[in-house]
């Protein structure tokens, strides 16, 4: 009786045991249950237990030291040119998904109102994609203009875009934006991009009009899609193993625009209405990259014949613009980069800015693609101005390109 007593003791302490760990063993599991998911690739991400959420968190920066020269005289600059904080995800369900991009050094920012208030959200959009093919976006992004803006700041091959795209470019705006995406697998690939959108630009702080912006964009890929998405970045980092072609073409009208850009500039003394028209077409093969570009910007400006000071005249940039860019990417992942721009302003304009060509040359080295780069450019300007006089300036820069 005594050993079968002690027995019964041990059996019993062992099954308590045993019964314990099962509750801490469960415990835990539901612990980690309701834990959120991470993942990492561009990004880091993190997913909801009950996946009723997702964000994915990335960061870029741009780090640069300039050489200006002007007028026999050099100037030096060191900047942080970019810094961007970027969420997107979905809520509810993947067909309900969010854009969140800010920014924050001064350079990067602009002002909006009397050079005080900073203009720190570039992007804010929800997105309702009931397909693979469309896609319903509402809120504060850029408009499907020209090629060149379209791309990421932080997938361009040299250290800015080109003189014409900061002159024609449509830039940002609130509103509404639907594209239709064939993606199709094989052959002859399409997109339709269209926005209506209030034309003043992100994060506009004065008095609205009822007028709105239209804008329309239609890419073709006659030879099929590019490899990795690489339609939306300057370089043949894919190396593509067949030929790749893009051609495309944007056009908006901006109805009464109350600045000087459309969606950027001064404020107009008299709302204008402003047409700008884009035409770009990409080449990509074997590490080769070739860009082409044109912008025309178009408004019935009121500019007098004679006055006083220029800089208190608020009109319209119009003309055209055209860029080339060709490079080749080694083996080793350096890279040589070619840009010529042109840019050639109507007459009455004209008398306010220069003609100008602009000449760039550049060498890249890839560590992780564009997501963590090195750049060197050096870039030379030559303005012809109306009373016959010119002026040349250039500079040279060394940037570091860096994000998650």
């Amino acid at each position: 009786m005594k050993y079968f007593l002690i027995i019964y003791l041990a059996f019993a302490s062992v099954a308590q045991a045993q019964a314990t760990d099962s509750i801490l063993a469960k415990e835990i599991q539901n612990k980690i249950s309701a834990m959120p998911y991470y993942s990492y690739g561009k990004g880091i991400g993190i997913t909801s237990p009950d996946s009723l959420y997702q964000m994915n968190i990335r960061f870029r920066m741009q780090s640069r030291i300039t050489a200006l020269g002007k007028n026999d005289e050099t100037v030096y600059k060191a900047t942080v040119r970019r810094l961007r904080l970027r969420f997107d995800g979905f809520v509810s369900d993947p067909k309900f998904q969010y854009v969140i991009q800010l920014s924050f050094p001064h350079e990067d920012m602009g002002t909006t109102k009397n050079n005080i208030d900073p203009n720190v959200v570039r992007d804010a959009m929800f997105f309702y994609l009931p397909n693979r093919h469309w896609q319903i976006g509402v809120g504060q992004t850029k408009l499907p203009g020209n090629r060149q803006l379209i791309n990421s700041s932080g997938g361009l091959q040299l250290t800015d875009r080109s003189i014409n795209n900061s002159t024609f470019n449509i830039d940002r705006d609130f509103g509404v934006q639907v594209y239709y995406l064939a993606r199709k697998k094989q052959g002859f690939d399409y997109n339709i991009k269209t926005a209506i959108s209030t034309g003043e630009g992100r994060n506009f702080l004065h008095e609205s009009d009822n007028a709105l912006a239209y804008t329309a964009r239609l890419e073709l890929f006659p030879l099929g899609a590019f490899s990795r998405d690489g339609a939306f970045y300057e370089g043949d980092l894919a190396r593509e193993i067949s030929p790749k072609v893009m051609l495309s073409g944007s056009y908006q009208y901006n109805q009464d625009a109350l600045r000087s850009n459309g969606q950027r500039g001064d404020l107009l003394d008299n709302a204008q209405d402003i047409r700008s028209l884009f035409l770009d077409a990409i080449a990509k093969y074997q590490g080769w990259a070739l860009m082409l570009a044109y912008m025309q910007k178009d408004s019935e400006n009121q500019i007098p014949a004679t006055f006083s000071n220029p800089k208190d005249l608020k009109y319209v940039f119009t003309g055209y613009g055209i860029d080339s860019q060709l490079s080749y990417l080694f083996r080793n992942n350096f890279e040589i980069i070619g840009r010529y721009s042109h840019q050639n302003p109507t007459k009455d304009v004209w008398v306010l800015n220069p003609k100008q060509n602009q000449f760039s040359l550049g060498v890249t080295k890839y560590i992780s693609e564009h997501a963590f780069k090195l750049q060197t450019e050096i870039t030379k300007t030559y303005a012809e101005y109306f009373n016959g006089t010119s002026e040349d300036t250039w500079f040279i820069r060394f940037q570091i390109e860096l994000g998650i």
